[in-house]
């Protein structure tokens, strides 16, 4: 029986691909057209192919029925289409073994959900692309260990969370075409039993590749890659939520989730609106990650096979990718309908009483002659009196005698001046068409 994700963070493409049904269906192409390619080298007659396809199918319910006295899915399988088939069954599944099926089966599977995740990933990409652009120049208090730094910008933010994902993407493709094969090789892999020209034929109808060498399994590090590589992706959702949180909390407020007319935040204060959707994909992020080390563990099998691997690809594979297709689409949605606020950021970045212009002064007291040493020291202790007292940066600069012998009140303001921090945004925006 099929144990999804639960429906909360399921999504219905995504998870109809792991159903019975379909792994039914793709396990019935498969042994179809190992027929066919038999059937070309002359082993299987054109007429009994021509039964096969015609009365070949399958019912979940008898499959079950059979599964429980034969204790293996495929034989059950097998049995049931020799049911449906009649005497021209005995040319199904010659000379293969039941992993040829299936994990042929999971490539295509795996290759139908990346397809899924790929559009997921292109949705994303260009909602931060859109905020990024949007917000390009909107100044924002940059933060190094959640402490005012130097003045940012949004959207350069965003503009950092889209290259991550773009990132993300390019290893998703060459993931992608490391699971995308085919083994239809035998009991060891050694074809002794099945011509190699069925596992090519098999592959090109299928549109995958053949494998390079099988043992009985394809080799589970092609998995491992793939998944290590949805690992990151979750790592890097939970990152840019993770963002979101920190900024929409009380005492910041630059950004806000949004909040429906009807939406409730807590049970026992009406006045809470919490970032409940970004929490989820942190709290999705850490079962993905998780996961990824049993999968890494399956690449260590005794011999040419053994069946520890089995059960923990049933479980964890679907459900990585459903959490993940979900993860992805709520994400695009989060920023999409993100609300900004532009005056509290800039407001945000005035309470620090100009504290982040601290470096361009200590690099002007070093261009008019003083040492790093003696123009961080006299920086510093200034710094600190703004900082203790509360008191504007700029203004305490301007009454100290020690600065004022190196530094005019106008080369001051101009140190001050907000625009010199985003001189070459548009430089590093111009990487975004590349």
């Amino acid at each position: 029986i099929f144990k999804k994700m639960i429906p909360r963070y399921s999504r219905k493409e995504i998870s109809e691909i792991w159903k019975p049904k379909n792994k039914f269906k793709i396990w019935l192409k498969i042994e179809i057209l190992i027929c066919e390619a038999l059937n070309k080298l002359g082993k299987v007659p054109t007429k009994s192919l021509k039964v096969i396809k015609e009365k070949a199918k399958f019912d979940e319910k008898r499959i079950d029925e059979i599964e429980k006295d034969v204790k293996h899915d495929v034989i059950a399988f097998l049995t049931n289409l020799a049911e449906n088939i009649g005497e021209e069954s005995r040319f199904i599944h010659q000379g293969v073994t039941s992993s040829d099926i299936l994990d042929t089966t999971l490539s295509i599977q795996l290759k139908e959900s990346c397809l899924i995740i790929k559009k997921e990933l292109k949705k994303l990409l260009e909602v931060l692309k859109e905020k990024a652009v949007s917000y390009k120049k909107t100044p924002c208090i940059g933060r190094s260990h959640g402490i005012f730094a130097e003045p940012t910008t949004f959207g350069l933010k965003m503009l950092g969370k889209y290259f991550e994902f773009k990132r993300s993407y390019e290893r998703f493709l060459e993931a992608e075409k490391n699971i995308s094969v085919c083994a239809i090789s035998g009991a060891v892999g050694t074809f002794a039993n099945i011509d190699p020209y069925a596992q090519d034929y098999v592959a090109k109808k299928l549109k995958i590749r053949s494998e390079d060498v099988s043992t009985q399994v394809i080799p589970r590090d092609r998995y491992a890659y793939l998944f290590s590589v949805i690992a990151i992706i979750a790592s890097s959702l939970e990152n840019l939520a993770i963002e979101i949180r920190h900024l929409q909390r009380s005492e910041l407020g630059e950004v806000e989730e949004f909040f429906s007319e009807k939406q409730k935040g807590s049970s026992a204060m009406p006045h809470k609106r919490n970032p409940v959707l970004s929490e989820n994909i942190t709290g999705i992020a850490r079962i993905i990650r998780a996961n990824i080390l049993p999968i890494l563990e399956n690449i260590s099998l005794w011999h040419e096979r053994d069946i520890s691997h089995s059960s923990v690809e049933r479980v964890i594979f679907p459900d990585t990718l459903i959490l993940l297709d979900f993860s992805l689409s709520r994400m695009s949605d989060v920023i999409k309908n993100l609300i900004i606020n532009e005056e509290k950021m800039l407001a945000n970045l005035n309470s620090s009483k100009g504290l982040y212009n601290s470096q361009r002064v200590l690099l002007k007291l070093i261009d008019k002659g003083l040492t790093r040493e003696d123009a961080y020291r006299k920086v510093q202790k200034i710094a600190m009196d703004s900082w203790n007292q509360k008191k504007n940066f700029k203004d305490l600069l301007k009454k100290n005698k020690s600065i004022k012998s190196f530094l005019s009140h106008k080369e001051i303001d101009k140190i001050f001046e907000l625009e010199y921090h985003f001189k070459n945004i548009n430089h590093i925006f111009k990487k975004i068409n590349k």
